[in-house]
């Protein structure tokens, strides 16, 4: 595995330009970083800094960076180094009205946060879905609407393309408990869960042979990473299990109403997406500068180089995502020796290209939220041991076509281990039948909010179609850290 560099896109992202210097600048960035003197943000930090003003580097005995800043010095007085000019931008001043949903589900973080956003200067629309609880930058549940050539990468999220996948089996639902056992040693069977977590066969890697993978450096130093952990699951709340869907009269086109067993998962483009993820949202918080409070908002803009290989890069990430949940649907059809009816699946945690109401063009940012234009199909999943739900989109142009993602967290994880017993978290799982395999008090059903006062408070973004009562539950180990 090629070892981590800073690239020279990062460094012209803090201001270098012309060849002679970007090669100094280099050598020593990646002398620091090879013998592990700093890390990598540290590094471009210091570089960052060094370039506003070299002198206290330059005065220095025996500074890392003090023949760098001689030198810049020394150019400035010529005339011949010429700094990029960085961005400082302003929020707006007045904070534009956003609509809520399920206000009173919502904690005052994540409406901070939101207000936050709706004030940048690329800012058109946003609104909160009433799953919403503070994240990075965006809210979590969190929807904006930027002008079309920009893009936030923590307005998307560390998980990229993020999604749901269920397939619907043409089997009783009383399968779940006739034949528990065997379902159980399905999954166990064919699903991975973990930081690292690789597979070595696969039902279908064609994705592989996609050009893109050759795009841009970055992608082609974790296409190896990639394919190792197609139809792998991560940590958190990703998820893979056996449920009981139970589908209403003319939902679903070909479908009669009735019970179904069902399987859903949800998890994202695991290592690849989270490098893609880290990589440019550093360079956007270098490149475009921002007040405190809304530091990881930074963008990039598509017009340039960096935008580009981070919408290339997203996409990609997309289509990888689907195609990992592809390989675990696909494998476990096979073992269970009958494939699905049908197959449905939405991301959250992207950006899209799309037009308002009023046809304004305009960049899309769902981060745990999912897409609700009208007629569009989603899922939004409760907790191991609440329902989740098959819907129909409304296209309620206020929410930009969006709905939530879940119930939401109610909790944070470490207020979870510190007030949930695990007592009471057992006795839930045994009155709702379910069966665990991983996961921790973290991601206990209490963590979470009411997914039906969730529903209840977006009875005007999405239709229910049918509702998905888990039974048998595949997540990662305790002792993995969570990733999503």
């Amino acid at each position: 595995m090629e070892k981590e560099k800073i690239s020279n896109n990062e460094l012209h992202a803090i201001g270098i330009n012309d060849v002679e210097t970007m090669v100094n600048f280099s050598r020593v960035a990646n002398g620091l970083l090879k013998h592990n003197v700093m890390g990598k943000s540290e590094i471009l930090a210091n570089l960052e800094a060094l370039i506003d003003d070299p002198m206290p580097y330059a005065l220095k005995k025996g500074g890392k960076f003090k023949n760098l800043a001689e030198d810049v010095i020394a150019m400035r007085k010529e005339g011949k180094f010429v700094k990029q000019e960085r961005s400082n931008f302003k929020l707006k001043e007045e904070v534009a009205e956003f609509p809520v949903w399920g206000l009173e589900h919502i904690e005052v973080g994540a409406l901070a946060q939101m207000r936050t956003a709706v004030q940048l200067p690329i800012s058109v629309a946003g609104a909160l879905m009433p799953d919403a609880h503070q994240g990075y930058g965006l809210p979590i549940g969190g929807v904006l609407a930027t002008t079309a050539n920009a893009i936030i990468p923590f307005a998307v999220g560390v998980d990229i393309a993020c999604r749901m996948c269920l397939s619907i089996f043409d089997l009783p639902a009383e399968t779940v408990d006739t034949e528990k056992d065997k379902l159980k040693n399905i999954l166990v069977d064919n699903t991975y869960f973990g930081m690292g977590c690789t597979t070595k066969s696969y039902f279908d890697s064609s994705l592989f042979d996609s050009k893109t993978w050759n795009e841009t450096k970055l992608i082609r130093t974790l296409k190896d990473k990639a394919y190792a952990q197609l139809g792998t699951s991560g940590t958190g709340n990703h998820f893979v299990e056996w449920g009981e869907l139970t589908i209403a009269e003319g939902a679903l086109d070909g479908i009669p109403a009735g019970k179904y067993l069902a399987l859903l998962s949800h998890s994202g483009s695991r290592g690849f997406g989270g490098a893609v993820a880290d990589h440019y949202s550093k360079i956007a918080m270098v490149k475009t500068k921002l007040p405190s409070e809304a530091k990881h908002l930074a963008w990039l803009d598509l017009d340039k180089d960096e935008g580009q290989e981070y919408w290339i890069a997203m996409n990609l990430a997309g289509e990888y995502a689907s195609a990992n949940h592809h390989e675990i649907h696909n494998k476990i059809a096979r073992a269970l020796g009958i494939n699905p009816l049908t197959r449905i699946e939405n991301h959250h945690n992207f950006a899209w290209k799309e037009q308002l109401a009023d046809g304004t063009e305009v960049m899309v940012h769902r981060k745990g939220a999912t897409p609700a234009g009208e007629g569009v199909l989603g899922i939004i999943p409760g907790s191991m041991s609440t329902p989740g739900f098959l819907v129909r989109g409304k296209g309620n142009a206020t929410s930009i076509n969006s709905a939530s993602h879940g119930a939401g967290r109610l909790m944070s994880r470490s207020a979870a281990f510190k007030t949930l017993d695990k007592k009471l978290i057992a006795a839930n799982l045994v009155e709702k039948r379910i069966t665990l395999m991983g996961s921790d008090v973290d991601e206990a059903p209490m963590a979470y909010k009411d997914i039906h006062a969730v529903m209840a408070a977006q009875n005007d973004l999405v239709d229910v179609l049918a509702k998905f009562e888990p039974r048998i539950v595949r997540m990662a180990n305790p002792k993995e850290k969570p990733e999503d």
